[in-house]
């Protein structure tokens, strides 16, 4: 295992962050030895793989809530459709190396704060889920031919969540914004590297608490697009090499 090597491993899991030539950025698809190295944590740190075809994600440990979507007041709308509405969110066909996998289509409305989303709670009921062990996660995307392509993926914590009791202005929960494209790849988010969005929120942290992690979602907001987005496969990248 060579030097470079080393050095983009330990700037992943935060050791020397400013470390950043020639290492996987966040979003990216890494190289064949990174991938390796930042592969899945074994069956306990699988979120979701959807091969039991149902809209609960793989049990492990505390770990075992559900999927859902949801969407703006504005116009926006949103496949499958969110369950208060009547809709059961449930896999599609066409997996990434498998049958299958997840999908959220619709079309958003033309105003300047837009958004629609599939997301998964940890827990059910709803709690905080500790996955400080953990480094960050990994999934697989891709997107239809007539899809956006910004993707942004965030990931509510208990200073962001209202349920978590320590935000006054919620829900500018950290994330990082990827381009998807119409092929499966390989995308790669380190805790250490996701955001809020700048000017709001309170409070504002610098990281976001990965011991108190209540969701993750998937989530378009191009004013005016039609969006229609995969994923697969999400799991936990491991700490350490």
């Amino acid at each position: 295992m060579n030097r470079q090597f080393n050095l983009c491993l330990l700037a992943l899991l935060g050791v020397f962050p400013t470390v950043s030539a020639g290492c996987v950025t966040p979003g990216s698809h890494p190289e064949s030895a990174q991938g390796a190295a930042l592969k899945e944590c074994g069956p306990d740190g699988v979120i979701d793989d959807f091969e039991d075809n149902n809209n609960q994600i793989t049990v492990s440990g505390d770990r075992g809530g559900y999927w859902y979507t949801y969407a703006d007041a504005k116009g926006s709308t949103v496949s499958p459709e969110p369950g208060d509405q009547g809709g059961v969110f449930a896999p599609v066909e066409g997996g990434h190396e498998s049958k299958y996998a997840v999908e959220v289509k619709g079309k958003l409305a033309g105003s300047s704060i837009v958004y629609a989303a599939m997301g998964l709670n940890f827990e059910d009921p709803k709690g905080p889920y500790d996955a400080s062990k953990y480094a960050g996660i990994t999934f697989f995307a891709k997107r239809s031919a007539i899809s956006v392509g910004k993707l942004t993926v965030k990931m509510p914590d208990g200073n962001t969540d209202p349920d978590g009791g320590g935000c006054s202005a919620c829900y500018n929960d950290f994330g990082y914004t990827i381009t998807v494209g119409e092929q499966w790849t390989r995308y790669v988010l380190p805790f250490h590297d996701l955001k809020q969005e700048p000017d709001w929120g309170a409070p504002r942290k610098p990281h976001v608490d990965a011991s108190k992690l209540f969701a993750i979602h998937f989530e378009a907001k191009t004013p005016g697009g039609e969006y229609d987005f995969f994923v697969d496969d999400i799991a936990f990248i491991c700490k350490g090499p």
